[in-house]
């Protein structure tokens, strides 16, 4: 098992190599940058923000409730809920949610192009399949991504006020004044870099599982289960790293 792991890894960089050659054609290239930007970010826009909604509405409904004591101001739950969802919720969540939706969907799509030869059609042609099918993918991931975490926080922190609004377990004055209070530009770069990370990583196993898939549908499927069981553990233990260097 141990040097199936390590045969794996090695596939896998050895792939990332092959993916990260140069372009055969760059105008081909930014068009499929493009289509895949405008496809991950706007195809995955309405499912973030209700998730970060709801995310926002219960982290500041049980932060107010734990915070009972006439000791602590009122200001300390916009505070904490702010801090939750910037520095942890947002980008760690929201990109295990990410690896379900646009890691299946590029598992799925290139393996069903393995399954059908599309990608021997490619090779007999001499072009370089890896880049041509997966590079715009790997980009355009790194560049979305990021901006879909940033629109994340917004609506969390959104669903928390509007929490507020209706439920007035606090006043909306003290929970805007602990939403601002110390704020550090330097928690949204860390979140942006834990988010950068994480995209990288989506993409690039995500593609990785649907490139070497040998077999029919039976193997597209595993190898789906696969791309998301792998990525959702890389990504939970690279949280932990970054964490530990960036703070």
């Amino acid at each position: 098992m141990i040097e199936r792991l390590f045969i794996t890894i090695g596939d896998y960089f050895i792939f990332l190599r092959k993916v990260f050659s140069k372009p055969d054609k760059w105008n081909v290239f930014f068009k499929k940058l493009v289509f895949e930007m405008d496809a991950m970010g706007i195809g995955s826009m309405l499912i973030v923000s209700i998730v970060s909604i709801a995310m926002g509405s219960v982290i500041t409904t049980q932060t107010a409730m734990q915070i009972e004591s006439s000791w602590i101001p009122t200001w300390t739950v916009g505070f904490v809920s702010r801090t939750s969802i910037v520095m942890e919720l947002c980008p760690t969540i929201i990109s295990l949610l990410l690896v379900g939706n646009l890691g299946s969907r590029i598992t799925a799509e290139i393996g069903s192009m393995r399954v059908t030869e599309q990608i021997d059609a490619l090779e007999v042609m001499g072009i370089n399949p890896a880049s041509y099918l997966v590079l715009p993918k790997v980009v355009a991931s790194l560049i979305v991504n990021p901006v879909l975490i940033i629109f994340s926080i917004f609506f969390a922190l959104l669903g928390g006020y509007i929490t507020v609004a209706m439920t007035g377990c606090v006043s909306t004055y003290d929970f805007m004044d602990g939403l601002t209070y110390c704020f550090r530009v330097y928690d949204v770069f860390y979140a942006v870099v834990k988010t950068f990370v994480f995209a990288f990583v989506m993409s690039s196993v995500a593609s990785f599982y649907g490139y070497k898939i040998d077999g029919g549908a039976l193997e597209l499927g595993k190898a789906n289960t696969q791309g998301i069981v792998v990525s959702s553990f890389i990504i939970l233990i690279l949280n932990v790293l970054v964490t530990q260097i960036m703070l």
